[in-house]
C-alpha cells in the first residue's frame, strides 16, 4: 500500500498558523522567541524551494546536493537560535 503524506504536511500548516495568531495575541513570550518559530515556517519553505531546485536542476534528491541542504538547514539552525535567544529573555508582563 503506497501513502502519499504530502496532504498531512499541507494541512499540518493550519494548526501552526492558528498557534502563531494565538501566539501574537496572547503576548505570552517574547517577540524574539514569537521570531524564531515564525522562522520555522520561513525554514519550511526554504527547504521546500530547495528540494525543488534540486530536482529541476540536478535530477536528484534535496539529500543528495550538500550545498543545497545546507543552505536549507541553515534556515533551521538560524531559527533555532533566535527561539532560545528569545526564550531566555524576560516574559513580557501583562497589564
Amino acid at each position: 500500500m503506497n501513502f502519499d503524506p504530502a496532504p498531512l504536511f499541507a494541512a499540518s500548516l493550519i494548526p501552526y498558523l492558528l498557534f502563531l495568531h494565538w501566539l501574537r495575541k496572547s503576548e505570552a513570550l517574547p517577540l524574539m522567541a514569537e521570531r524564531g518559530f515564525q522562522l520555522t515556517l520561513l525554514f519550511v519553505a526554504v527547504t521546500i524551494g530547495a528540494a525543488i531546485a534540486a530536482l529541476r536542476c540536478c535530477s536528484a534528491e534535496l539529500v543528495e546536493i550538500d550545498w543545497l541542504h545546507g543552505g536549507a538547514e541553515a534556515f533551521l539552525t538560524l531559527s533555532n537560535t533566535v527561539l532560545v535567544i528569545g526564550l531566555l529573555l524576560p516574559t513580557p508582563k501583562k497589564g
